[in-house]
């Protein structure tokens, strides 16, 4: 047996010990059913091996563990945003010094929420998106609106659209998880047309960045100074960066929320409420990532996922799946399913019997769920060899389709 094939052996966990998944009520329970299967394409997080330069860093914990010890918390915080604004050329959010750091983005957006919450704000939320923020801020009893995607794909007819909406903020996600879709994939006319809405009918911007990573690893979108047209237009404004997606870091990772000058103190006091400091030892650690990034050109990054992309493309020619191009390829990929009379739901579960976890397009639509029952997202940021395996028995299943 191949060292590959032996390590997925020991790993994988029976399916008749598994609950029914069709009774989970989110896509977390879900994920977390696929970190028990044998081919985990669900999440999006980052399981890919280390690259060359990224074992150095791995080499080095001892060293930036004893590092940790030695520096103010505050040194590691400022080292850390001004190199992760830096390899994201956002010189403005750079330069602000206002950006406060949790441990995941899902604790950001908690802080949101209860900002949203205690000021009694309802929501217009892109449609589709990732089902934890619908929940957190349904946990939260903020009242949500879907923001219909394709509202934003024509620039000249995204302020009509927004009009339609009758909620005091709009929450984006861009890139969208799971479409890809971008609004800078015109330059900076949608962002500008959605900065014009908000500003003009006194609107909360809530932006969710934690998949921009990828845009700034894509030769033909990149990223540009989105907190300099933000703080110049004077619209109110709440920021959530992340490092979950990208760096293959066993989930120590940290996420940055940034606001407008007009709301900093009342989030201020909200973001210390729950949380005092992320562990000096993980943003040291990160930064030795970020850096690293910066020194290959994000190269360890997008190299794995055009990769697997590419063979997750090739594995579904011929198939009942179908490849949805995105604007920015983004780690995960998005199909759509062609036979009208199988929806996502019925083929997760037929690929799960052969133990590869995909995510039905279902939760994603979060206020028209049968909707996302002609998609489903698969997860890149894999290990390419086992990603090979998984996509060959993925095939095999959909080839099996209708036979």
């Amino acid at each position: 047996m191949s060292g590959i094939n032996a390590m997925l052996e020991e790993s994988v966990v029976s399916n008749s010990d598994t609950p029914d998944v069709s009774t989970f009520v989110d896509l977390t329970q879900h994920e977390i059913q696929a970190l028990k299967t044998r081919y985990n394409l669900a999440d999006a997080h980052t399981h890919q091996r280390q690259s060359g330069s990224q074992d150095k860093i791995v080499l080095q914990l001892p060293e930036i563990w004893y590092e940790a010890e030695e520096n103010q918390q505050a040194y590691f915080e400022e080292r850390f945003i001004d190199a992760f604004f830096r390899l994201h050329k956002q010189p403005t959010a750079r330069a602000m010094k206002k950006t406060w750091l949790s441990y995941s983005a899902s604790v950001s957006t908690m802080v949101a929420g209860m900002y949203l919450q205690q000021r009694e704000m309802s929501v217009g939320l892109i449609e589709p998106c990732f089902d934890n923020l619908v929940d957190l801020l349904r946990h939260m009893e903020v009242p949500l609106s879907p923001l219909p995607e394709e509202w934003l794909h024509n620039p000249s007819e995204i302020y009509a659209n927004l009009q339609q909406l009758d909620t005091d903020a709009l929450y984006l996600v861009d890139p969208n998880n799971p479409t890809g879709t971008s609004l800078l994939k015109d330059g900076l006319e949608g962002f500008k047309e959605v900065v014009r809405y908000c500003k003009d009918h006194n609107k909360l911007l809530m932006m969710d960045f934690c998949f921009a990573s990828f845009a700034l690893a894509d030769k033909n979108i990149g990223r540009v100074d989105i907190y300099k047209l933000l703080e110049e237009s004077g619209v109110t404004y709440m920021a959530l960066e992340d490092t979950g997606k990208t760096w293959p870091v066993q989930d120590a990772k940290a996420a940055m929320l940034t606001v407008s000058e007009d709301i900093k103190e009342e989030v201020y006091n909200i973001q210390t409420a729950v949380l005092l400091n992320v562990s000096p030892f993980v943003l040291n650690m990160l930064t030795r990532y970020v850096e690293d990034s910066i020194e290959d050109d994000f190269g360890s990054v997008r190299d794995v996922i055009i990769q697997n992309r590419s063979a997750a493309i090739e594995a579904m020619e011929g198939t009942i799946l179908e490849y949805i191009e995105p604007v920015v390829k983004t780690s995960v990929a998005w199909f759509r399913i062609k036979d009208e009379n199988l929806t996502a739901t019925e083929l997760q579960a037929k690929l799960f019997e052969r133990e590869v976890y995909v995510l039905p397009g279902t939760y994603f639509f979060w206020n028209q769920p049968e909707k996302g029952e002609r998609f489903i997202r698969i997860a890149l940021a894999r290990r390419p060899e086992i990603f090979a395996f998984a996509m060959r028995h993925m095939r095999e299943a959909l080839l099996s389709h209708g036979k």
